[in-house]
């Protein structure tokens, strides 16, 4: 069995791949690495890292986002979300972004990654998973960044902070609340401790 071949056993469909994990398998990995790009066996998603595509009735299917992000970071502490998801709040946002925000602990800045464009934020604390609290607060601390006329977001997420838990809505502007979102949920809430936290 050559080389390449015993590289091709390691490699599973779906997977995504930093050169380094590669040429553990390699004894010319820069090499062998064109050569399965060029065969189809892999893609380069960016400087360094490859996708093995799985084939589909469609064609070969894209790398999955959270497995890119994973191997792109060497680290699962991350969360994957996008300004799209405000949408769902009913809170009057409907622009669709053609990008994917990334809270998480060790990059910051926007990167192409097989295509698309991810932008990754540094932040000391998010949740495991995205909840309509936690987007409430995340919509407040990122409006400057959105489209829609501002004011009436702001009254369409004050209507809306009045229909989920308090308590649980509290706990989001604690934990994941900038200067703006606390000073905003305390007044919507009249809640005093938030006050007295900013």
């Amino acid at each position: 069995m050559s080389k390449l071949d015993e590289l091709k056993k390691h490699l599973q469909p779906g997977q995504v791949y930093r050169r380094a994990e590669l040429a553990q398998h390699s004894n010319a990995v820069d090499r062998h690495l064109k050569q399965l790009c060029e065969d189809g066996t892999l893609v380069k998603l960016s400087g360094g890292i490859y996708h093995c595509p799985k084939e589909t009735m469609f064609g070969k299917a894209p790398a999955e986002d959270e497995r890119l992000v994973e191997t792109f970071l060497k680290d699962r502490r991350f969360l994957l979300t996008s300004p799209n998801a405000y949408n769902a709040l009913g809170v009057g946002t409907t622009q669709l972004y053609n990008e994917s925000v990334v809270y998480n602990h060790k990059r910051h800045g926007r990167f192409k990654l097989g295509g698309r464009v991810f932008d990754f934020r540094v932040k000391p604390y998010f949740p495991k998973s995205i909840n309509q609290e936690f987007l409430l607060v995340d919509l407040v601390n990122n409006l400057d960044l959105l489209a829609e006329n501002q004011k009436q977001v702001l009254d369409c997420v004050k209507k809306k902070a009045s229909s989920v838990s308090k308590r649980a809505l509290t706990k989001a502007v604690r934990e994941y609340g900038g200067v703006r979102a606390r000073k905003f949920f305390a007044d919507t809430l009249a809640d005093d401790t938030l006050r007295h936290a900013l």
